[in-house]
């Protein structure tokens, strides 16, 4: 894997972390609860937290807010963890025989920086070239927002995706580069609001210095219609 930065960040360790794994770190029985139970327990944690910080939870504006913030954790930015949401990736036969690459670029990702639960928003590039299958375009945005909906650290993130599409394609030839801010970094901190972090991931014939540059390259196109 290659890791360039536009503005090199290591604030509060960001980036100087080494992760065991690609997958996400999870417990043995991270859903042995359902959903249901979890946001009653995230609920009654939000609550803890805000009346620790001196909320008054009888304020019609906030005493929604436990409830909102637990059902938005465990369905929405964090619903990315139970794999029964993984999308399901139907390929299809290449019976048109198109053997150049195909790029999807410009994903809008929102993710959540697992370091200290800020949003990481950015866009990532994606391509991939056949050996005999292919997959719905749309798929592939689902695939990034599938595994954006965790807490993530952009590498692992930028890796999953990789991994996943070479899993369906059945091919190591797939690539992605993903060029993002990171809250913790822009809105906190040091408060570099102008810093933006890329991460990309090279399999198969993407190793290759051609073919990456061709790539690279198709991602620089102005697709402003």
């Amino acid at each position: 894997m290659e890791i360039k930065n536009k503005v090199q960040v290591s604030e509060e360790n960001h980036l100087d972390h080494h992760s065991a794994s690609q997958e996400t770190p999870l417990k043995a029985d991270a859903f042995d609860m359902s959903d249901t139970d979890k946001i009653e327990r995230i609920t009654k944690d939000v609550e803890r937290i805000m009346n620790t910080l001196g909320l008054d939870l009888t304020d019609d504006s906030l005493e929604g807010t436990p409830k909102r913030v637990a059902k938005m954790f465990v369905n929405e930015i964090f619903g990315g963890l139970h794999p029964d949401r993984k999308p399901k990736a139907s390929t299809f036969e290449n019976k048109y025989k198109y053997n150049e690459m195909l790029v999807e670029k410009n994903i809008t990702l929102y993710s959540t920086c697992e370091h200290h639960l800020l949003p990481i928003v950015g866009k990532a590039h994606i391509a991939y070239i056949s050996n005999g299958t292919v997959v719905g375009l749309s798929k592939m945005n689902r695939i990034v927002d599938y595994f954006a909906k965790r807490p993530q650290v952009q590498e692992r993130l930028t890796m999953q995706i990789v991994k996943e599409l070479q899993d369906v394609l059945g091919t190591q030839d797939v690539a992605c580069v993903i060029d993002a801010k990171h809250l913790c970094v822009n809105s906190r901190g040091i408060r570099d609001v102008d810093s933006s972090t890329v991460t990309s991931e090279f399999g198969g014939a993407f190793k290759n210095v051609n073919t990456k540059r061709e790539f690279l390259d198709y991602i620089k196109f102005d697709t402003s219609f």
